[in-house]
């Protein structure tokens, strides 16, 4: 049922540039497992999807190197800082879910137009990628399921740019919060390696799909499942 799970959450994540951490934590939360190995196994499956998916978005030449790198730079310490620590963040999550499942109706609803966009200023694009970074870090996300909307609401490029962007920030931040949580732990759960081809399958399957052939419009309808999905993972688990 995990391997099941894993592939299908994979498949549809990886659609809209995520890689699955959000539902790869509910769904291992659900069958029972220990809370020591979910972090570490969401986080190590984050940055198989994340690789396959960088690599077909780009590929698709929805990539925008100017706006990923102010946000990687500033956002890859926090990640390793909140990999490390491990805090209560029970009233943050409530918070932070609340958030997301408003998103995610908007999305749905009256999902926004679609813009070419102009970059933040870098000052905003350091603070928001810091921001993020710890986020993620704190969650064992990537934190692209905070980037993506917020990159479309602000209108800082379309819809496949930001799903490009969002994908390299969610290898590089899943990364950086494995090794913190690594440096902190010292150990690696075994399971990670038998949920890995799911993992692999679903992803590849999924950018392909949203990279070249899903329109902008089905990807936010998609992104407001995926950002569902997280807000009831951070609400109830």
């Amino acid at each position: 049922m995990l391997i099941l799970a894993v592939f299908a959450v994979a498949f549809l994540y990886s659609c809209v540039g995520h890689a699955g951490a959000s539902g790869y934590i509910a769904a291992m939360t659900l069958l029972g497992l220990a809370p020591a190995v979910i972090k570490p196994t969401a986080l190590a499956l984050n940055i198989l999807v994340a690789t396959i998916a960088s690599w077909q978005f780009r590929r698709a030449g929805h990539f925008s190197w100017k706006l990923f790198w102010p946000l990687a730079l500033a956002s890859v310490p926090c990640a390793f800082l909140g990999g490390y620590l491990n805090l209560p963040v029970h009233v943050f999550k409530i918070a932070v879910g609340l958030v997301l499942l408003s998103s995610a109706a908007r999305f749905l609803i009256d999902p926004p137009e679609e813009a070419a966009g102009k970059p933040p200023a870098l000052p905003v694009s350091f603070g928001v990628g810091a921001g993020l970074g710890l986020l993620s870090g704190l969650t064992g996300t990537g934190g692209g399921i905070f980037l993506t909307p917020l990159g479309i609401f602000l209108r800082w490029e379309r819809t496949k740019t930001i799903a490009a962007v969002s994908a390299a920030f969610i290898l590089v931040n899943s990364a950086s919060g494995l090794i913190g949580y690594l440096g902190r732990t010292r150990s690696f759960p075994g399971v990670v390696w038998s949920l890995a081809l799911a993992a692999v399958a679903g992803g590849t399957m999924g950018s392909y799909l949203g990279s070249t052939r899903l329109p902008h419009t089905a990807i936010k309808r998609l992104l407001a499942v995926v950002l569902a999905i997280a807000g009831f993972k951070l609400l109830f688990t």
